[in-house]
């Protein structure tokens, strides 16, 4: 990266453990990762690597055991429960797999609710849901209740909602988990796109394939690390037995030469 990209997420040596009776489940041991802003990163790993858990830990929603983590140069590990939803509020947007859309208000009270904590006027707040609603190509949905629409179509308000207060980062948890093949990548390449336009930093984490390869970087979580970018074609979807640039380039090195 070079020194014009602006840092959104830094995540300095992290650890989280959990305790559980007797036993200490070290989950993160000394994670790293520096996301930029306009930038798209996947992280894939096996079932229990710690992919929700490192999501969790930049979105606010817990805290590391020790360890730094900074968001848009804030360090969010040093804030108090109402700082970080200040934080949550202007700086992250979240998008769930089940999107948790509030089932008795339409798709574009849907997408307004985050900006009635900061009571933005009913005009505005209204005007900008819709723009968001067409960004995500929805607008015509703006006032069909989440039951009326497809699992697409919920996915694209739930983005909208996500964006609804200009965060510097997108977090996203297996945003395709329960869409189809074309639909998944449809929404993929809409968060993409916005990352790019809007200048935002979007981390999903997934066990889609497609997905990690439509990133700018894919990243493994291993042993409680993110170990080095993946080579996007090497992708297994078991998340497990994945190869690394630096693991590849050790065996091109090993390979005999010819001629």
């Amino acid at each position: 990266m070079t020194s014009a990209k602006e840092e959104a997420v830094v995540c300095k040596e992290v650890f989280r453990e959990f305790e559980d009776g007797t036993r200490v489940i070290k989950v993160l041991r000394g994670t790293d990762l520096s996301v930029y802003r306009g930038e798209f990163v996947a992280i894939v790993g096996a079932s229990g690597s710690g992919k929700t858990t490192l999501l969790n830990l930049i979105g606010g929603l817990d805290r590391p055991t020790d360890g730094t983590i900074f968001v848009d140069g804030t360090d969010i590990t040093g804030l108090n429960d109402d700082q970080m939803s200040e934080m949550r509020r202007h700086k992250i947007g979240v998008l769930f797999q089940d999107q948790h859309l509030l089932p008795i208000f339409t798709a574009i009270e849907n997408v307004e609710v985050p900006m009635l904590l900061d009571e933005i006027r009913a005009e505005k707040r209204h005007k900008k849901a819709m723009s968001l609603l067409a960004a995500v190509g929805v607008d015509h949905r703006a006032h069909h209740m989440p039951h009326e629409l497809s699992g697409g179509m919920r996915s694209r308000v739930a983005l909208a909602r996500a964006l609804a207060n200009d965060p510097t980062v997108l977090l996203c948890d297996e945003p395709t988990g329960d869409l189809d093949h074309k639909t998944g990548a449809e929404i993929i390449r809409l968060m993409r796109d916005l990352a790019k336009k809007e200048n935002r930093a979007v981390i999903t984490v997934t066990h889609d394939p497609e997905t990690a390869r439509m990133a700018d970087r894919i990243l493994l979580l291993r042993d409680g690390k993110l170990v080095d970018e993946l080579i996007g074609e090497f992708f297994r979807a078991s998340g497990v037995d994945i190869s690394t640039k630096k693991e590849e380039n050790s065996d091109s090195s090993e390979k005999p030469t010819t001629g």
